[in-house]
Formats: C-alpha cells, structure tokens, sequence
C-alpha cells in the first residue's frame, strides 16, 4: 500500500500531558493528487486545525477541516465549486488493541480510527473528513434539464403503472 497524498504523522510519542494545537494544510500537488484519488475536478484548499492529547483510551484530536473544491455534477459534468467547513472529534486508537465488536459508544462519541506505527496521520483524517462531507452527486443548474432531455422523469412526475395504477383514486373516495 502506497501512502495517503496528504501524510501529516504526528509520532505518538512526542505528545505529553496537555493539549497541543496543530495546524495543517496540503500543498498544490497533495491537493491535484487527492483530486484525482477522490475524482473531483480540484481541491483548491484543504486545511486542518487540530486540538490533539494523549488520553487512556487513544489519542484524541479534535478540530476543524476547511476545504474549497470543484465537483463534477452527477448529470452533466458541469464544474460545481463546494466547500466544506466540519467539525471533527477523532479517536485515533492502536490498531489490534481493542476488539471493534466491543467498542461502546458514550454520549461523547468520537469517530474512531486505528493506526500502526508510532504515528497518527492527521493529513489522511482531514482528506477523509473533506471526501465524507461532500455530496456525493451533486447536480448542477442545468441538470434537470438534461435529464428531462434525456427522458427520465422526476418522482414528482412518477405515475403508479399496473394493478396499483387505480387504488389512490379508490382510497380517496373512501374518505
């Protein structure tokens, strides 16, 4: 396995008892090369602002991933500029230490994700955070459009075919 376009390693071992802030941010080829892992158009900005401590229970990183990007639309391929602004509560935990199947979740529910090595990625966290806040088919202005050019139908336009075509009509007149 090859490593993520945007490492940012934190070593495990260089966090102490208090809370440290990181600061992060992909340069023009880790965004074109997360462009092209995750088929956008572009990733114009990808930003991270992590608050990250040792806890009992992994390394907690908690923070803010900023991103501007270009979509293609669903429908057209037109360019669909987005951004993303999330907020992020991540327990990064050793992978193997814990049984996945026994993991509990509280009312302080943290997105867990496990790592080898003496180091956690939080490029890779923000580049996934980024991806899973997107819409994943967007559709542009002229969407509809082309779709109705191309005859599909919206649901709105949908009409019961068959044995069911009648019953709306049928449960109206029993009111």
């Amino acid at each position: 396995m090859s490593a993520p376009e945007f490492s940012r390693l934190e070593r495990i071992d260089t966090f102490g008892a208090g809370e440290r802030s990181i600061s992060i941010a992909a340069n023009d080829t880790e965004r074109a090369a997360l462009a092209a892992r995750f088929g956008l158009i572009a990733i114009e900005r990808l930003e991270g602002e992590f608050k990250v401590r040792s806890e009992p229970a992994g390394i907690v990183a908690r923070g803010h991933v900023s991103a501007a990007v270009v979509q293609a639309c669903s429908v057209t391929d037109d360019p669909i500029p987005a951004t993303v602004e999330e907020d992020v509560a991540l327990r990064f935990i050793v992978d193997g230490a814990v049984d996945e199947e026994e993991i509990e979740l509280s009312e302080d529910v943290l997105d867990t994700i496990f790592y080898a090595g003496s180091a956690i990625d939080l490029g890779e966290a923000a580049a996934e955070t980024m991806m899973l806040a997107l819409d994943p088919f967007p559709r542009g202005p002229n969407a509809a459009a082309a779709l109705r050019a191309a005859g599909v139908i919206s649901e709105d336009e949908l009409k019961p075919l068959g044995a069911l075509a009648g019953l709306k009509g049928l449960l109206e007149k029993k009111d």
